[in-house]
């Protein structure tokens, strides 16, 4: 009988004090061990997978590991120039460093397809930090959304498309089910640069809509269209099924994800758990209270809080919200105690920003005014263009605001409070000011795309976008349509930065900054290089320009 290989993986997610959890895929059903630690695979609609938690692990310490699959050794591969895999334990003091970045298309095989796109950061972030000291790898990567491009996939893809089914029917050239789900995260996560990345630094992943469809979620107009199209509830069931197989289970730790009903469920399915997960992507489709898809990752003294923006809206019109009532009232929780708790630095992951250019989040507020009084032309703007972040759910802007505003306020405060944002195609900083003075500043960050074309006429439009004038154009409109001003401001302090890009939160105890590192070519090579380096503490924020 033939040995079982490694498809996918390893993939290390949650990390703690003494124990981590890995991820693989197989082609076939097996008992996967990494450091004494086994696991049986579980099977769904045919593919096969296993959640390693390894335990016992000492506090702030790096271990090397391998993967067997049925006592036969697959993982690091024969003859492989890549260091070996480690697991570095949280508790071990010091600073700490969070890489983080969004939008990820694969690679087309046909170059003119290619060339936009540029290189891929990520894959040369990992190249250079395979030559790196470990000190000073990251502590954790944080992928913001769009790991996948399930409405655009690449032109290999949508050849395999073609010989599997007849695309001139709906959806067309796009993902369709969950076997064609399992080909985008095997095409994405195949090239060797990030499977070696992914195998040796801890990775919390979110979706967007780009996961499962362009604008997913953004109207109650939207649903209704898109609901009626009869391949739809196979698109959604596989996209969520598939996203709770890749990314969302290995974001819980040990002790969440044993308690999680539906992973019970996975693990004690008869069989083929497809059934169980696709109960789970009709209730999570359908009502937004089933599931969390938001999770929490303490990381010594630093918080950080993934938010889920797109399966969890609510989208009546006139009772918009970003998050459910019990959703929020989790996010806020988690966000009010980081400074009872002694937290140094709080991060909120949101793949949406929540910080816009002033005259965008003024037009996507102003837009909620006029869709809800039954504006066509006003949804047909707002599908159009995305008027569908932050501020086009206006109340929940305003609710996160204040809970940001008060945990900054608050005795003990954080010495940063940021939000950790991708979906735009363009990278900065902003920092908010509120009306009330506030003990910890409160910044957004952005980086946005790791590996995706952003066309001129967008790069000039996001940068007009920025300038005072349209800030004050878009206010006249918002206050027009009746928006009351925000009880906050904010300015940029750094971009709009454009190209392929990862960026690079550096925490140490009370400090913190932030890098802007962009691939460019250099001498037939590509490489890293800093467009912007801000620090977030002080009484002023201190930029320092491109440096190579």
């Amino acid at each position: 009988m033939a040995q079982p290989r490694l498809l996918l993986g390893p993939v290390l997610r949650h990390v703690g004090e003494t124990t981590a959890t890995v991820w693989v895929q197989t082609d076939r059903p097996a008992m996967v061990e990494v450091l004494g630690a086994r696991a049986s695979t579980f099977t769904v609609a045919g593919f096969h997978y296993a959640l390693v938690d390894v335990t016992g692990l000492q506090p702030g310490m790096s271990t090397t590991y391998e993967v067997h699959l049925d006592s036969h050794l697959v993982w690091p591969r024969h003859g492989s120039a890549w260091p070996a895999s480690r697991i570095r334990t949280r508790g071990g003091g010091g600073g700490l460093r969070v890489v983080f970045g969004s939008c990820r298309h694969a690679k087309p095989d046909e170059p003119r397809k290619s060339g936009p796109l540029g290189i891929d950061a990520l894959d040369v972030y990992a190249t250079r930090l395979a030559s790196t000291p470990q000190q000073d790898w990251p502590d954790a990567l944080l992928l913001l959304g769009d790991q996948i491009y399930a409405d655009d996939p690449t032109s290999q893809t949508r050849r395999w498309l073609a010989s599997r089914r007849d695309t001139r029917r709906p959806p067309g050239l796009e993902a369709a089910d969950f076997c064609e789900y399992v080909r985008l995260y095997t095409e994405s996560w195949s090239d060797e640069e990030l499977r070696w990345l992914l195998s040796t630094i801890p990775t919390a992943m979110i979706f967007d809509d780009h996961d499962v469809r362009d604008d997913w979620n953004t109207s109650a107009a939207w649903r209704r269209r898109v609901t009626g199209d009869g391949w739809w509830s196979d698109r959604i069931r596989g996209g969520l099924a598939s996203y709770w197989v890749y990314q969302h289970a290995g974001n819980l730790d040990p002790a969440h994800r044993a308690q999680d009903p539906v992973y019970r469920a996975v693990l004690d399915s008869d069989g083929d758990a497809w059934p169980v997960l696709e109960r789970m992507a009709d209730a999570a489709d359908t009502d937004p209270t089933s599931i969390r898809w938001s999770f929490r990752w303490d990381l010594d003294q630093v918080r950080l809080i993934m938010v889920d923006t797109r399966c969890g809206r609510l989208l009546t019109e006139g009772r918009r919200a970003m998050l459910d009532d019990a959703e929020f009232d989790w996010v806020e929780d988690g966000i009010a105690t980081a400074a009872a708790d002694g937290v140094d630095h709080l991060l909120v992951g949101s793949s949406l920003p929540w910080l816009l250019p002033p005259a965008v989040s003024d037009v996507q507020s102003a837009n909620e005014v006029a869709c809800a009084r039954g504006s066509a032309s006003g949804e047909r703007l707002r599908q159009a263009v995305d008027l569908e972040h932050w501020p086009a759910f206006r109340d929940s802007f305003d609710r996160f605001a204040a809970i940001l505003r008060q945990v900054a306020a608050a005795p003990g405060a954080p010495a940063t409070v940021s939000v950790l944002s991708g979906d735009v195609h363009h990278s900065y900083v902003a920092r908010a000011r509120f009306e009330e003075p506030a003990r910890s500043p409160v910044y957004q960050l952005v980086c946005s795309p790791v590996h995706h074309a952003v066309p001129g006429h967008f790069k000039l439009l996001l940068w007009v976008s920025w300038l005072r004038p349209m800030a004050a154009l878009g206010r006249r409109i918002a206050r027009r349509w009746g928006v009351p001003d925000p009880a906050l401001s904010w300015r940029r302090i750094s971009g709009p930065h454009f190209g392929n890009a990862v960026a690079t939160l550096r925490m140490d105890g009370r400090r913190a900054a932030v890098t802007f590192d962009r691939a460019h070519p250099q001498r037939r090579r590509w490489l890293l290089g800093p467009v912007s380096e801000v620090r977030l503490t002080g009484a002023r924020e201190r930029v320092r320009p491109a440096r190579r």
